[in-house]
């Protein structure tokens, strides 16, 4: 995503999170979410930055599951809320409709990811309608592409793993619990700071406009899809 996109996002973005949070009646993270292991864990054991988000979403995973199958840059992109996408240009905003062709993600699938350069998110693990995973490896001497194989452990390589964990809550509800584990140079550095910064206020627009899309009559395939 652009830097001047971004930057316009977090100013418009900081002073919504805690209403959005409010909004979608969000336990924020507790010590156990914290705690607790996560699947891909083990894909980052060496994280020197981890961030957890939490967010209650008012659908059963099961509705919510396909939402996250197609998101991603070049697919159904981000699902900023209504009223932040009227600074997002039309060809980037993320759809509000289920869209068949994307819902088969399978393991070793890469998706284009934004950010500097050219990197891509890889599928680790799918485990419907309870999780899914990313990896992610990229080589700031590359374009902050995907380094040859056998170079995954160089420190100029930037790890990611990427958590998306869906638990049942009461009132047919999903806790919906992003993990993302970073292995970064400068674990207290700016670019430490600004990422969780980013992290937070797109996470926070992404649970506002995941529960905007669930309440649209589009928030399940059509049928045969």
């Amino acid at each position: 995503m652009p830097g001047a996109l971004v930057g316009l996002l977090i100013a418009l973005g900081v002073g919504v999170v805690a209403t959005a949070r409010l909004r979608h009646r969000s336990p924020g993270v507790t010590p156990h979410d914290r705690a607790r292991a996560l699947p891909g864990d083990d894909l980052v054991p060496d994280a020197t930055v981890v961030m957890d988000r939490v967010g209650v979403l008012s659908a059963p995973p099961e509705e919510v599951w396909p939402w996250l199958l197609q998101l991603g840059k070049g697919r159904a992109g981000w699902y900023f809320p209504a009223r932040f996408e009227v600074v997002v240009p039309p060809r980037r905003r993320g759809l509000r409709h289920l869209e068949p062709s994307l819902l088969e993600v399978n393991h070793g699938d890469r998706v284009p990811d934004w950010g500097p350069g050219t990197p891509a998110l890889e599928v680790s693990s799918v485990t419907a309608p309870a999780s899914l995973v990313f990896h992610s490896l990229r080589d700031r001497r590359n374009a902050w592409r995907w380094p040859q194989e056998g170079t995954g452990a160089d420190p100029a390589v930037l790890a990611m793993s990427w958590a998306l964990q869906l638990d049942p809550a009461d009132g047919d509800r999903t806790r919906l619990h992003l993990r993302v584990r970073l292995r970064m140079r400068r674990a207290n550095g700016p670019a430490s700071r600004l990422g969780d910064l980013v992290d937070a206020v797109t996470t926070g627009l992404l649970f506002a406009g995941l529960s905007e899309r669930l309440r649209s009559p589009n928030a399940r395939p059509a049928p045969g899809g």
